[in-house]
């Protein structure tokens, strides 16, 4: 990671992201190499599929994960890197052929521009959604502060750009819709960070049960304990070097009211209901509660 930081000082804001299939990308963490690679990364059933739109928690749950497989399996695995298939490139996909079981991968992927293989060997996927208020709060701040992303002109111009899909991993409202269409499929679980946040014992014995690492009661409450936000971000030095700060900032549910204006706010809500409103995905967003 390093490396790319070190990179990344040296590329101006205008070469950090790049458009591939009309979606914007990160070019120092994957290049278009990177993407056409992926067309031969050759999936497995007991693959480990973690899904997130960027800053719906997806880092936190990569540790809740890695906690469950330890308890469960007894096999730890400590990464500074986070394992999203994209990162990747040509010569690790390669080295993952010889990775063994279970492997623990990850995107920030539109689902339709995942790797089909994940599809056709019904790999389990477990998929994180967050408000799309504190995803934005949290996008911000995370742009704001990650070298390897172009630097923010104001809150009102990452405001418009979110609100356009004008953003690495392009719109979170096609994200949401695109998953809505797969809510029925049994190799797809989909979990909100505030219900995460609200329960997180009962979350990981969902999502232990989905990829089928009962645990006991008492290594439960041993993850849970683990993985309170404020333990990773004790933590996060050591899990994920330098970006830790960076990656692990407030957590919070609501910290949106501290941003938005009334009239981003309004624009915001008309969003939701011109996209989600009466939609499955929609409900389990619980946008009334959340965001009003």
């Amino acid at each position: 990671m390093q490396s790319k930081i070190n990179l990344a000082e040296q590329v101006s804001d205008e070469e950090k992201l790049y458009r591939y299939k009309g979606i914007l990308y990160p070019t120092i963490m994957c290049p278009e190499d990177h993407l056409k690679a992926l067309d031969n990364l050759e999936a497995r059933e007991d693959d480990l599929m973690l899904v997130a739109y960027p800053k719906c928690g997806f880092n936190w749950m990569v540790g809740v994960l890695r906690k469950i497989i330890a308890q469960s399996t007894g096999i730890k695995t400590e990464s500074k890197a986070p394992p999203l298939i994209e990162f990747l490139g040509a010569d690790v996909i390669k080295l993952m052929e010889q990775s063994p079981s279970p492997r623990l991968l990850g995107t920030h992927m539109h689902p339709d521009n995942i790797p089909t293989t994940f599809n056709t060997k019904k790999t389990k996927m477990l998929v994180v959604f967050r408000n799309p208020k504190d995803t934005l709060v949290s996008f911000y701040h995370f742009s704001n502060n990650n070298p390897v992303l172009p630097s923010v002109k104001s809150w009102e111009s990452f405001f418009s750009q979110f609100m356009s899909g004008e953003v690495p991993w392009g719109s979170y409202f096609d994200h949401a819709l695109a998953w809505e269409k797969r809510m029925n499929d049994p190799n797809v679980m989909i979990v909100t960070y505030e219900g995460l946040k609200q329960d997180l014992s009962e979350g990981i014995r969902q999502i232990s049960g989905f990829y089928g690492f009962p645990l006991t009661e008492a290594q439960v409450q041993q993850v849970t304990e683990d993985s309170s936000f404020k333990a990773m971000k004790e933590s996060a030095a050591s899990s994920h070097g330098t970006m830790g700060s960076v990656i692990f900032r407030k957590g919070e549910v609501g910290d949106w009211k501290n941003h938005f204006t009334p009239d981003q706010s309004r624009e915001m809500d008309e969003a939701f209901n011109k996209h989600l409103a009466g939609t499955r995905m929609g409900e389990k967003l619980d946008y009334q509660r959340y965001c009003q």
